[in-house]
Formats: structure tokens, C-alpha cells, sequence
């Protein structure tokens, strides 16, 4: 019976188990060698990202600038449009939407980096 039992559990190991010995004579256990990876920052880190660019478009853009960069780069949980088609919904030229998009851009990149 205890060779059976044995012979069940010999495929199993344990992460505190000592697999050798450093230099110093401490034990290394496998805990000590494996990595998990916590994305737990990176998502904390994401979405300080999220909220600055926010407050970035919310401080720094007209109510047309957000609007057009909304719509081109697809914030909110909508798709990008071209600029073509942002042109139609305002009644501007496809390369009015694009200075305007280029003069919004500057502008957000100018606040995010005065908070930065």
C-alpha cells in the first residue's frame, strides 16, 4: 500500500520543494525560478494613460476638435471614419478635417506633456 501511494504521487511536485543548492549552501526552490507575470500595473498604468488623454481633449480641444478627432480615431467605443467621411457630417473639405485634425493633435500633444 505505501509503494502504491507513493508511486501515485511520484509525477507531483511541490513549488517549495528544494531542487538544489546555490553556491552559499541555500536551498533554491522552484518558487524562487518561476515568473508570473502581473498585469495588474500595466492595466493601472493604461488607464492613468486613458483618463490624462481625457482630461487632455476635454481641456485642450473645441467642442469641433474632440469631435473630429472622436470620430477619426474611433474614441468611444466607435469606429474610425476616414476623413473623407468626417468631412461629409460636418459640410467641410476632406483637407479642412485634416488641418484641423493636425492643429488638434499638436494641441493634445502640448497638454499631455505640460501634466506629464
Amino acid at each position: 500500500m505505501h509503494f502504491r501511494q507513493k508511486r501515485k504521487n511520484a509525477g507531483e511536485l511541490s513549488l517549495s520543494d528544494t531542487l538544489e543548492t546555490d553556491g552559499d549552501g541555500n536551498a533554491l526552490a522552484l518558487q524562487d525560478i518561476i515568473c508570473c507575470e502581473d498585469d495588474g500595473l500595466a492595466a493601472v498604468e493604461e488607464h492613468d494613460r486613458y483618463l490624462a488623454m481625457h482630461r487632455a481633449l476635454a481641456a485642450a480641444l473645441s467642442p469641433r476638435e474632440r469631435e473630429i478627432i472622436r470620430l477619426r480615431y474611433g474614441l468611444g467605443m466607435a469606429a474610425p471614419l476616414p476623413q473623407r467621411e468626417i468631412a461629409k457630417r460636418f459640410g467641410i473639405s476632406r483637407s479642412y478635417v485634416s488641418r484641423i485634425e493636425k492643429r488638434a493633435l499638436e494641441k493634445l500633444r502640448d497638454a499631455l506633456q505640460e501634466n506629464a
